[in-house]
């Protein structure tokens, strides 16, 4: 077991960046410095933290950002709000869509 991460950020330009990482501090501080000009983040400073999940399995890390990439802007910010009833409406929603076009 060790320590994993899921955090998602807020970026200079109100859009969200979501990952996974065994260092908190250590990858915020990367983010905010830009050591990768090729990254999404790099243009996008200053970075804020909205988000923080700590996991002890790599494995259910990984699948938790997975999800969360698949989520939509207003289910995000309900997890900020940690408003699960919000976080369920929408996926409700989505899932009616996704059952209709299906059919």
């Amino acid at each position: 077991m060790h320590d994993y991460y899921v955090y998602i950020l807020e970026c200079a330009d109100k859009s969200y960046y979501t990952g996974v990482t065994n260092n908190i501090e250590r990858r915020l501080m990367e983010h905010n410095t830009g050591i990768n000009p090729k990254s999404y983040t790099y243009s996008r400073r200053p970075l804020v933290i909205k988000y923080c999940r700590h996991f002890r399995y790599i494995i259910e890390a990984i699948a938790w950002e997975k999800q969360l990439k698949g989520w939509s802007r207003k289910k995000k910010e309900a997890l900020f709000n940690d408003n699960w009833d919000e976080i369920r409406k929408l996926a409700a929603c989505k899932n009616e869509t996704s059952h209709k076009n299906r059919s």
